[in-house]
């Protein structure tokens, strides 16, 4: 089974009419991973699996752009018929749970264990699901996050989730088939660096020697042909805007 990766929204701070926030559907070696559950992914991942077919899903960081859907997820198994076969593994910021449970004013976790097993993310976290493996590295914004390298089939798809340029993104990507990349800000602004320009996104992907370099999380100072045309100048490989429902084969 090839290795696909599914954009089920790429906007950035807030979703759009038609553009849910941060999220993706990676399929490869007979399992399903949902990687960031951003505002209106839910619903988009409902387009392309069945959600109770899940074999994962996977945080990188506790921003709203990227796990508030876990709330809508909740509901849908929990409450809409959407019977999970066993409590779904949530690769995630040891915080997930306590957030999540927040959101409903509970101060406990108990009650989500039925839906989701919470399992916490650190440095060279490593998860195994059929032949797709996961590796987790830590990398550099305001909050505890991650990128993600995902391998099957002998191909390779990383992702950098929300980061400053730092060598963990490098090396998460390096010799990758496919590097899916945030590029949010036009500039850094003095003393504070927690995004990547499209600079630093092909800056990135050349020094990390990758193959194909697909831009996504561009933030409202941007536009996407424009993030993508500056990262291309710099990486000189292909290039192209992550775009939703689109699937690609890694």
């Amino acid at each position: 089974m090839s290795l696909t990766l599914t954009v089920l929204g790429t906007a950035s701070p807030h979703p759009g009419p038609d553009t849910p926030c941060s999220g993706h559907l990676v399929r490869g070696g007979g399992a399903e991973v949902w990687v960031d559950a951003g505002t209106g992914t839910f619903a988009e991942l409902q387009r392309h699996t069945d959600p109770t077919r899940l074999s994962a899903i996977w945080i990188s960081h506790l921003h709203a752009d990227h796990y508030a859907d876990l709330t809508a997820a909740f509901y849908g198994f929990a409450y809409g018929g959407l019977t999970l076969p066993a409590p779904i593994p949530v690769y995630a910021p040891r915080d997930c749970a306590p957030r999540l449970a927040g959101f409903f004013g509970r101060p406990d976790t108990d009650f989500l264990s039925g839906v989701f097993d919470f399992r916490p993310l650190y440095d060279q976290h490593v998860a195994r699901h059929g032949d797709l493996t996961l590796v987790s590295r830590s990398v550099v914004h305001d909050v505890e996050a991650y990128g993600l390298r995902a391998e099957s089939g002998g191909r390779t798809l990383a992702y950098s989730g929300d980061t400053r340029s730092c060598p963990a993104l490098v090396e998460l990507a390096r010799d990758s088939d496919l590097l899916l990349c945030e590029a949010d800000i036009d500039a850094h602004r003095d003393g504070e660096q927690v995004h990547l320009t499209p600079e630093d996104t092909g800056g990135a992907a050349r020094t990390a020697r990758a193959r194909r370099l697909l831009v996504t999380h561009v933030g409202p100072t941007l536009t996407p042909a424009d993030a993508t045309a500056r990262a291309a100048s710099v990486f000189g490989g292909p290039t192209s805007a992550a775009r939703v429902g689109e699937t690609y084969t890694v």
